[in-house]
């Protein structure tokens, strides 16, 4: 009898803490009015995502732009598309004013997407589908399913999670609360960019010309993953990035493997050693004073990701991981650099390979960079250790004069753009006010994550307004993000729009 009477009070302590969590804030009405729209919801989304958005195709990117001004317009907003000079990709700038607000909030989200030429799509990038998770990735055919869609489905296509989610939730959510007749507590500004996945090459100079149009108090950064344990979280910054692509020579023509392989060079292997001697199999990063501007951690940071969930063994599990490089806790190694190879290409495989040595090899690599770290000094770092290496550093294809004058020949091409990390304060109202607002929709607590491991450009935005930044994310961890069969979990769509249901509605400093 004890056991069960405590049992039924920590079962109404539990309904009361969530409902004094909720209390004020939109989170009923908003899901009451998800429940009632959830297919159209997935409509509306589907339509946004079935729209190429390869971030390296001009008129395409344009089509998005004008196709969620006009999705903002008919929410009330004043639209117009930013450039930072004619023929570059365009940023989405949406305004909708509140009477008697006294706070001003930029949501930022971007709308172009990666690639999708990787191998092992199951259906066309753009043409949305409803699925079960993988691996097993069964159809889903939520049109004509009866009652409420699973939460556990998952809706296929190119930036589903990455990032046109967040542009969804928070569409949803003003519908939601307009008919529930709940008017936004603050002024709103959408900034919606058309270029980061090419690195925001234009993203600074667009933001120095608009800086009274994009004038706030507060940031809301709505760009990548939630926590891998599920729980929402905010974070306050993210890496910066730069990165390269590679080519070694080797003979001019392909050689037989038997009569030349113990005497020309194999740019194979020249590929391998390249790569070994920039990092090791640990991760750390071989060049010399590489780690030297990197930002000590502070007290602060370590206090805040020691308190994070333990989630290290689970994705080891669903990751099929015997083992990790670096360190032990996944988010520690958010605030030190990381060197990528996101690519090696020498020769053929499987019913293409050749017993030949190959004329040339090619490699792309990454750097994400931490706090203090810049592109332009990761750069010099580089090439001085290579050069130092015995490599001759070249611009364009060698000539035959330069490949017999030097027997180490590697082009170098640095992607333009590149961005530095972005990290500010995890106190102070603002970061305090949107912490509240997300525990008052959840019931709980938030998570937070000094900054993220991914990059953006978020610090050409953040110091030249000077505003404080909060990371709010809403797509499932395992989104297969950057990767094929991108994808978003219905559950995380629902409880995102409720998220910024919250912060349109709910946000008091």
């Amino acid at each position: 009898m004890r056991i069960r009477t405590k049992v039924l009070a920590v079962a109404a302590l539990s309904a009361l803490m969530a409902t004094s969590a909720a209390a004020g804030t939109p989170r009923d009405a908003v899901r009451a009015w998800r429940k009632a729209h959830e297919k159209e919801i997935v409509a509306d989304f589907s339509a946004l995502l079935s729209l190429p958005n390869v971030a390296t195709t001009l008129s395409d990117v344009e089509k998005n732009a004008d196709y969620i001004s006009g999705l903002l317009q008919k929410r009330g907003f004043k639209t117009q598309l930013l450039r930072a000079q004619p023929g570059t990709p365009p940023s989405v700038l949406g305004e909708l004013k509140t009477p008697g607000a006294k706070r001003t909030v930029v949501f930022y989200a971007h709308y172009d997407g990666q690639p999708v030429g990787q191998q092992g799509w199951l259906t066309s990038p753009f043409q949305p589908t409803m699925r079960t998770a993988l691996p097993d990735a069964k159809t889903v055919d939520w049109q004509g399913a009866a009652g409420p869609l699973d939460p556990d489905w998952r809706l296929y296509a190119r930036s589903a999670g990455d990032d046109k989610g967040s542009i969804q939730v928070m569409l949803s959510a003003l519908d939601a609360l307009k008919a529930a007749g709940i008017k936004p507590s603050v002024n709103i500004k959408v900034l919606y960019e058309g270029e980061e996945e090419q690195g925001s090459a234009h993203f600074a100079e667009l933001v120095g010309k608009n800086l009274a149009l994009l004038k706030g108090d507060l940031l809301i950064m709505g760009d990548g993953p939630m926590h891998q344990s599920g729980k929402q979280q905010i974070n306050f910054g993210n890496r910066g990035i730069t990165s390269f692509e590679a080519t070694v020579y080797g003979p001019l023509k392909p050689l037989h493997d038997g009569h030349y392989g113990s005497w020309a060079p194999s740019p194979t292997v020249m590929l391998a050693s390249l790569i070994m001697s920039l990092r090791d199999e640990t991760g750390h990063i071989l060049i010399p004073g590489f780690y030297d501007d990197v930002t000590p951690v502070s007290e602060a940071d370590k206090a805040a990701l020691a308190a994070l969930p333990d989630v290290e063994s689970d994705l080891k599990k669903a990751l099929g991981l015997g083992r990790n490089i670096g360190g032990p806790r996944l988010a520690d190694g958010y605030l030190q650099p990381t060197l990528n190879v996101r690519a090696i290409h020498a020769g053929d495989t499987g019913p293409q390979a050749a017993n030949a040595i190959a004329t040339e090899g090619r490699l792309s690599v990454d750097f994400r960079l931490a706090p203090g770290e810049t592109p332009a000094k990761v750069k010099e770092l580089t090439e001085a250790y290579l050069t130092a290496q015995g490599w001759f550093i070249v611009r364009d294809t060698p000539d035959l004069a330069t490949r017999l004058a030097h027997p180490k020949i590697l082009r170098l091409d640095w992607e333009e753009g590149g961005s530095i990390a972005t990290k500010t304060p995890m106190d102070g109202p603002a970061a305090d006010a949107v912490a509240a607002s997300i525990g008052r929709t959840v019931g709980y607590p938030v998570l937070k994550l000094p900054i993220v491991g991914a990059s953006s450009g978020m610090a050409d935005i953040v110091n030249q307004l000077k505003v404080p930044m909060v990371g709010v994310s809403i797509a499932n961890y395992d989104d297969n993000q950057h990767a094929m069969n991108e994808n978003l979990r219905l559950g995380n769509l629902w409880d995102g729009i409720e998220v910024y249901a919250g912060l349109v509605s709910d946000l008091k400093w």
